[in-house]
C-alpha cells in the first residue's frame, strides 16, 4: 500500500517504522526536526508541510494513496487531516485522538468528520492497564480467539520460581505453549531443554485458565477476580477511564483526585468508585487512608515524575504492585527499573493499536511485542494455507526459524499443538513469529 503518516512524533515514527518494510511510507510533519530524525532514521520518505494542507496532501501523492494515518498530537488536527484527505482523494483514512467525546461521537456517526477508523489514546490506554491489572506480573496481554486464547509476557526476576528452570521443567500446566523468550535484544524459541534465565522475559500462549495458573505460580498477587482493593491516583481522562472499565468488571476501585471541581464530577459519574479529594503525593494522607493495603496502585496524574513519586511512596508504606503512566517512552524502562514495576506508555499503545488495525485487515487478530521485536497472529486457516489439513510437525520444517504455534480453536475448544496435531480448515491458529520472518509467515500461512 501508500500510505501517508501525518505526524512524525512517537506515535507516527512507530507506525512509520512498523509498516516501512512492507509499504510505501511517506511521513508528513510541519517541524523540520521532526522531519529531519525520521530522515536519518527510516527507510520511508519525508515531506516538510501542515497535513491539513491540500497542496501538502498533493505533493504527498494523496490522489494514489490507500491509507492516511494522522497522528499528531493534535485531536482537530487529525480529524481536518483526513477530511482533507477525503476532500482529494479515496483513501482508508485513520485519525487518532485523546479526547473520548470525539470517539462517541464518531462511534454515532458513521462516516463522521471524514475518518474511517479512529483511536483514542486514553481508552486504549486504559483498557491496556486493565488487561495488565487482571493478570498479576504480567507486562503485556492479550486475548484470542474471542477470548478463548491469552498472550502474557512475563519478567523472570532472579527470585521467581521458574528462573533456572529448563522449559520442560517450568511446563506445568496442560494447555499452556513457552512461545518465546526475549532475551537483551534476541528472540529466543525454545526447546524443552532451554534454561530460563533471571532477565528474560517469557512469552506463553494458552487457555485463559492456564495463563491465570502460570501468572499466579510466579508472583502471590492476587487476580482482578481475587483483588480487595485498587487505588487509582488520577482523575483524569485516562484515570476515569480506568475506573468505569473496573467498575464494568464488578470492581469498585477508589480514585485519589485533587482538583475538588474534577473530583465532584467524577464522583457523579462513578457511582460504584469512591472518590477522594486529595493530593495522592502526601504520604501522610495516603498512610490515613490506608493505601498501603489495596493490592495494586495505578498511578494515571499527568506528569511522569509525579506518577514516580506516587508509585514510590505506594512501595514505601506496603503496596504490593503499581502501574503507571509514563508519557515520554524514553523513560518507561528507567522507571520499571527505579519504582514502577510496570509503565504504560500511551503513544505506545496507540502506535500499536494504529498498526495493528492495519495488520488486521489481513489476519483475525494481532498483538505486537516489545516494539515490534515479535508478532502474535490469530489466522483462520483456509485452503491456501500450508497448515491446511497438515501435521504441525510437517509444515514447521517449511517455515523459517523464528515460528511457533501457540494455540489452536476448534468450534469453540482451545486444542494445544503438538507435533502430530492435523489442523482443518476453518481452525484458528495463534502464532508467534520473529518480526525478521513475518512477511514469509504471513504468504505461508
Amino acid at each position: 500500500m501508500r500510505v501517508i503518516v501525518v505526524g512524525a512524533g512517537q506515535v507516527g515514527s512507530n507506525i512509520a517504522e512498523s509498516l516501512a518494510d512492507e509499504h510505501d511510507v511517506i511521513v508528513v510533519d510541519i517541524n523540520p526536526d521532526k522531519v529531519d530524525s525520521i530522515t536519518y532514521s527510516l527507510d520511508v520518505l519525508t515531506i516538510e508541510g501542515d497535513g491539513t494542507s491540500i497542496e501538502t496532501l498533493q505533493k504527498a501523492g494523496i490522489e494514489k494513496a490507500d491509507l492516511v494515518i494522522a497522528s499528531t498530537d493534535i485531536d482537530e488536527t487529525n480529524i481536518v487531516v483526513c477530511g482533507a484527505a477525503k476532500a482529494v482523494g479515496s483513501p482508508f483514512t485513520i485519525a487518532r485522538v485523546k479526547k473520548t467525546n470525539l470517539l462517541r461521537t464518531w462511534e454515532h456517526s458513521a462516516g463522521a468528520f471524514g475518518v474511517d477508523f479512529m483511536v483514542c489514546t486514553n481508552l486504549q490506554t486504559a483498557e491496556t492497564i486493565v488487561r495488565i491489572a487482571g493478570l498479576p506480573g504480567a507486562h503485556d496481554v492479550d486475548s484470542f480467539a474471542g477470548g478463548l486464547v491469552r498472550m502474557a509476557e512475563f519478567e523472570v526476576v532472579p527470585e521467581s520460581p521458574i528462573a533456572g528452570e529448563t522449559v520442560s521443567e517450568a511446563d506445568r500446566y496442560e494447555s499452556l505453549t513457552f512461545a518465546a523468550l526475549l532475551r537483551d535484544d534476541d528472540v529466543v524459541i525454545p526447546t524443552g531443554d532451554t534454561v530460563i534465565r533471571a532477565g528474560d522475559a517469557v512469552v506463553v500462549i494458552g487457555s485463559g485458565e492456564s495463563v491465570r495458573a502460570f501468572a499466579g505460580s510466579l508472583t502471590p498477587e492476587p487476580s482482578l477476580e481475587d483483588v480487595n482493593e485498587i487505588v487509582i491516583v488520577g482523575g483524569g481522562e485516562i484515570g476515569y477511564q480506568t475506573a468505569r472499565l473496573l467498575e464494568a468488571e464488578g470492581i469498585d476501585p477508589r480514585l485519589v483526585e485533587r482538583d475538588p471541581q474534577r473530583a465532584r464530577t467524577v464522583a457523579e459519574e462513578l457511582p460504584e468508585t469512591l472518590v477522594l479529594q486529595s493530593d495522592a503525593t502526601d504520604i501522610d494522607f495516603l498512610v490515613r487512608e490506608h493505601v498501603g493495603e489495596s493490592d495494586l496502585v495505578v498511578a494515571a496524574l499527568e506528569s511522569d515524575e509525579k506518577n514516580l513519586l506516587v508509585s514510590l511512596l505506594a512501595k514505601r508504606i506496603g503496596v504490593e504492585r503499581t502501574i503507571g503512566v509514563v508519557d515520554a517512552g524514553e523513560y518507561v524502562d528507567l522507571f520499571e527499573t527505579v519504582g514502577i514495576d510496570v509503565g504504560v506508555n500511551p503513544r505506545l499503545v496507540t502506535a500499536e493499536e494504529i498498526t495493528r488495525f492495519t495488520r488486521e485487515r489481513e489476519t483475525e487478530n494481532v498483538a505486537m511485542l516489545e516494539s515490534d521485536r515479535a508478532e502474535v497472529l490469530e489466522i483462520e486457516i483456509d485452503r491456501d494455507s500450508l497448515l491446511f489439513e497438515n501435521r504441525i510437525g510437517g509444515a514447521m520444517g517449511e517455515l523459517p526459524d523464528g515460528v511457533v504455534i501457540g494455540a489452536i480453536t476448534r468450534d469453540d475448544t482451545v486444542i494445544t499443538p503438538r507435533g502430530d496435531t492435523v489442523i482443518e480448515g476453518g481452525d484458528h491458529v495463534i502464532v508467534f513469529v520473529d518480526t525478521d520472518v513475518l512477511d514469509q509467515v504471513t504468504r505461508a500461512l
